[in-house]
């Protein structure tokens, strides 16, 4: 690698701190200056200064030693390391993570009595991130210029970027520190760009709780409640975000800078999301993932790296017992997964257990919701095993071989995404749940029609979507910490929640 060019900070200095704040302001002091460096030197870039060196930065880390095998006496399942070694992780955006590093650096303090050191990476920051979120000074250069981009600023490394942590595949190489995180900085950086491309708003703007659905019916509500909620001068919501950063604010707040610079796309991106917004960002972002496994996966991956606390589905499914009515709720406490997005990743023998947390605050919220209890509320929902699948036409197959398997498994209801997205959850150690409505019976003849269709998504869209954000304020009134369960953890898992 060229020499770099002169840098603001010592990349071989560190500093240690005793305190999660000191640690936590010394990371977003290196951050700034790296972002700062390589910006001014992208300026000079565009207007046409050609460096003669190679232009670098780097990522500031945290690192953390221990001598004991004493584990942490902590009802939490984060926050605490499994054994002696050195840990460590990179960091970045530490101005849009501030609270969740915070935390996590201050539980490794409290559980371990030790200091973190603070320092610059070797793990340098490719140019494409270091842009604002408004910042698209690298569209003016021609072609001859971008291309020799390539040479002057460091580039996205996808061997960096993998998931080879969370899918418990990596293997330390001798001497090399264990993580503290799930994702490194470059991962989390990557996911953060994919997300503005996809739903079409800023990473800013995401709740810690977070509704997928697979129909459009769902967020057209969801827009219309969340423009009732601004409209309550009362109401525990500060702000409703729409694609294009659209920002209306609750009535009586003033407006902020950030909201003139939202602008309306002139189409959806291809999954839409939309925020309602708490000031402790405890609120709900909802996104419409459409129809299959691949989005599901798609925007699954991203969303992990902001640690929500929780994401459920929300969205229609096929019916398959005969007692099953148009409309009944399914509860999901098990899932056949015949999506296949996730066979590399995660392997078939693993099992998606339910998380009683999520099951509990579902079954609430359906029965607080459609004010039914006991016998009444058991024939409107059915609690059972749900099957994804990433053939939509699986009633066509010969032999009637789907069938078979779906009986065998014991589903009662069957859709495209619901399983994908309780994996990913698993995967990414986020609490997941998912709640279906029938809104076709195949395997007994009542298959979608638009009539039928029309009147169904009048009955029991505004339901669903009321259920489901009645569940995420009994999961945020039970308490954060209680969703992270021990299910999700594996043998030697990283302190980071």
């Amino acid at each position: 690698m060229a020499p770099k060019t002169p840098n603001t900070t010592d990349k071989n200095s560190s500093t240690f701190h005793a305190e999660a704040s000191q640690a936590l302001a010394h990371v977003q002091q290196l951050y700034r200056e790296q972002i700062e460096h390589l910006r001014a030197a992208m300026q000079r870039f565009v207007a046409g200064e050609t460096p003669a060196a190679p232009i670098h930065a780097y990522y500031p880390f945290v690192r953390m030693k221990t001598t004991t095998v004493a584990r942490a006496d902590t009802k939490l399942t984060y926050g605490f390391v499994e054994g002696p070694g050195t840990y460590e992780a990179t960091l970045t955006r530490p101005d849009l993570f501030a609270t969740y590093y915070g935390e996590q650096l201050r539980l490794l303090i409290a559980h371990h009595s030790v200091q973190l050191e603070v320092g610059l990476s070797d793990k340098p920051i490719p140019i494409h991130f270091s842009f604002a979120e408004n910042d698209h000074i690298e569209g003016a250069l021609p072609a001859d210029r971008r291309l020799l981009m390539r040479d002057v600023f460091d580039l996205p490394d996808l061997e960096s970027m993998d998931d080879g942590i969370a899918n418990g595949t990596w293997r330390p190489q001798p001497g090399e520190a264990l993580p503290l995180s799930l994702f490194t900085a470059p991962r989390v950086d990557y996911s953060l760009h994919r997300l503005r491309h996809y739903t079409g708003t800023a990473p800013e703007w995401f709740q810690n709780f977070v509704l997928f659905t697979n129909y459009q019916f769902y967020i057209d509500e969801f827009i219309r409640l969340g423009h009732a909620e601004m409209a309550n001068e009362d109401s525990e919501y500060i702000a409703f975000i729409e694609p294009g950063n659209v920002v209306t604010r609750r009535k009586g707040l003033p407006a902020e800078a950030v909201d003139e610079l939202g602008a309306a796309p002139p189409r959806l991106p291809q999954m839409p999301g939309y925020h309602l917004v708490r000031a402790d960002k405890s609120g709900i972002t909802m996104v419409n993932i459409g129809v299959g496994p691949a989005n599901a996966k798609t925007i699954t991956d991203h969303i992990a790296v902001l640690r929500p606390h929780a994401w459920m589905m929300l969205g229609h499914c096929a019916g398959l017992r005969n007692s099953q009515q148009l409309g009944d709720y399914v509860l999901a406490h098990a899932y056949v997964r015949e999506d296949h997005v996730l066979d590399e990743e995660l392997p078939l023998w693993v099992p998606i257990p339910a998380l009683a947390e999520i099951q509990v605050a579902l079954q609430q919220a359906v029965g607080e919701i459609t004010q039914m209890e006991r016998a009444d509320l058991k024939r409107i929902m059915r609690t059972g095993t749900v099957a994804s699948t990433d053939n939509r036409n699986w009633e066509l197959l010969p032999n009637n071989l789907p069938q078979l398997r779906f009986s065998q498994s014991r589903a009662v209801a069957l859709d495209m995404e619901s399983a994908t997205i309780a994996a990913n959850g698993f995967r990414f150690r986020v609490p997941y749940g998912t709640l279906l409505c029938v809104s076709d019976k195949p395997l007994h003849g009542e298959i979608k029609l638009p009539g039928m269709a029309n009147h169904f998504y009048r009955e029991r869209v505004d339901q669903h979507l009321r259920i489901g954000m009645r569940a995420v304020d009994i999961l945020r009134e039970g308490g954060s910490d209680r969703l992270h369960s021990r299910k999700l953890r594996s043998f030697d898992e990283v302190a980071f929640q």
